[in-house]
Formats: C-alpha cells, sequence, structure tokens
C-alpha cells in the first residue's frame, strides 16, 4: 500500500512547480499588458512553497522501500529546482540577455522534472 505522505511530496512539489513557472512566466510578461490574476497569485506564492518543499526536502522519512524510493525522487526534484530557481534570480538582474538565458534555464529544469516525477 502506497504510504498517504508520499502525496504530501508530490501535491508541494506539483505547486513548487506551479509558482515557478508562473515567476518565469511573469517575468517575461510585456509591461503593456496586465499579467491574470491568477498568474499572480501562483508567483507570489513562490517564497511559501520554496519554504515547505524546503521543510520537506530536510524532513526525515521512513517508509517502506518503494514509498523512500518515491520520496527520494521528489526530493532531489525540489533541490533541483530549488538550485535553478537561485540561479535565475542571480541572472535575472543581468542585462537582457543573461535574463533570458536564465529563464530558458530555469524552464529547461522546470520541463525535466515535470518529465521525471
Amino acid at each position: 500500500m502506497k504510504d498517504s505522505r508520499v502525496a504530501i511530496f508530490r501535491k508541494t512539489l506539483e505547486a513548487l512547480i506551479e509558482s515557478l513557472d508562473a515567476t518565469v512566466r511573469v517575468g517575461r510578461w510585456a509591461e503593456t499588458e496586465t499579467v491574470p490574476e491568477p498568474l499572480k497569485e501562483s508567483a507570489s506564492s513562490l517564497v511559501t512553497r520554496l519554504g515547505a518543499a524546503d521543510r520537506l526536502a530536510s524532513s526525515r522519512f521512513s517508509g517502506s522501500v518503494a514509498d523512500a524510493a518515491r520520496v527520494k525522487a521528489l526530493v532531489d526534484a525540489m533541490r533541483r529546482l530549488d538550485g535553478a530557481y537561485v540561479a535565475y534570480c542571480q541572472g535575472r538582474d543581468g542585462n537582457p540577455r543573461e535574463r533570458d538565458l536564465a529563464a530558458m534555464a530555469l524552464d529547461a529544469e522546470i520541463s525535466e522534472v515535470k518529465g521525471a516525477v
């Protein structure tokens, strides 16, 4: 039987992905257009969701071998996204080319994580 705690890790990862994706999209939004409210809300939840992911990633999980492997994969994905977001933050303060590269790198990491888990 699958441990219900695995679902918490998965939902936390999915929420983090949603907020990271929204953050990148808002960052690319043309200044002349209004950002849709749901997109703004998701992006504004990023810090909270990063904190939740960090707390889960640093917690100790003990369960069946299969569930522990699932949780490890989810935690690894959370850590990858956290690192990619830090790199994005460092690059977004640069020139327009650096901002574009930072956004593309974060987008690529999000896509890889989505495909892996």
